[in-house]
Formats: structure tokens, sequence, C-alpha cells
């Protein structure tokens, strides 16, 4: 009765999960595929997920690497599930295989794929839509999305590129 209910439970929040995944994906292509005009003029009219998202926006680099930690820590979570659960019925070295090819087939077409697809096919509504969830979640990560916002631009600068790369993408 206790695997049944960790099966259950682990088939559950892998689900659970993967609707994550997709809300991640979503959301980026969405947000970034949007003209600075375009969301200027709704929060000039006064829509207010129009102001978070501009504000969201006014960093690029932070807004990624938020999306960013959300959805691999998203992801990581999946494969992590998926293999203690595989774990229980193949050898350790097959579970690991298999649950690799499993997790990266499933994320990739449910969480990254599809969801891509749908975000930019409906980006002004679904940028709206995420704006508010996007911003609890860069508040709720904060810390963590500091350390890699900090890490990330030194890196990027320390090689010869630019802490601020989004910038030229999204003014494009």
């Amino acid at each position: 009765m206790v695997e049944l209910q960790l099966l259950v439970g682990g088939v559950a929040a892998t689900v659970v999960l993967l609707v994550f995944s997709a809300f991640f994906s979503s959301s980026e292509i969405a947000i970034f595929s949007l003209a600075p005009e375009w969301i200027g003029q709704r929060s000039d009219a006064g829509d207010e997920s129009a102001r978070v998202l501009e504000s969201l926006r006014a960093d690029p680099h932070r807004l990624l690497v938020t999306i960013l930690v959300g959805n691999n820590v998203v992801n990581v979570a999946v494969s992590s599930i998926v293999t203690l659960l595989l774990a229980s019925y193949l050898p350790g070295g097959v579970a690991v295989t298999v649950a690799t090819a499993l997790v990266s087939a499933v994320v990739l077409v449910f969480g990254e794929i599809v969801p891509k697809a749908y975000g930019l096919g409906n980006k002004e509504e679904w940028a709206l839509r995420v704006a508010v969830p996007i911003r609890l979640v860069e508040r709720t990560l904060s810390p963590l999305v500091t350390v890699f916002d900090v890490v990330t631009r030194r890196m990027a600068e320390a090689i010869g590129g630019s802490g601020e790369i989004e910038l030229l993408v999204v003014d494009e």
C-alpha cells in the first residue's frame, strides 16, 4: 500500500512540476517576444499587469535568470522524482538511463516545445497573465536569483561578452 501511495504521489508531483515547467517556458517566449512599445502603451493605458511586465523587462537579464532558475529547479526535480520511482522497479544504472531518456522526451514535448508554441501564439494575453506570478517567483527566489544574476553577469564580462546581452536582443 505504501508503494502505491509513493507511486501515485510521485506521478502527481511530476505532473504538477511539468505544469510549472510549461509555465516557465511559455512565459519566457511570450515575455521576450513582445515589443517594448506594446508593453509601454498598455502600461500607459493603466493596465496593471503591463506595468508589472514593464518593470520586469526593465532588467531583462534578471528576468531571464528568474525564469531559468525556476525552470531548471522544476526540471531537475522532475528528473529526480522519476529516477527515484524507476529505481524502485529497475536496477540503478538502468533506472538512471530510462529516467534520462523518458524525462528528456517528456520535458522537451510538454515542458518546452508545446508551451513555447503556445506562448508565442498567445504572447500578448499570456505575458500579461503571467507577469504577476513571475514577479512573485522573482521575489520568492530573490536570494538565489541575485546570486545567479551577479555571477552570470561577471562571468559574461570576464570572457569578453556583455553582462547586458539581453538588452541587445530585447531592443531588436
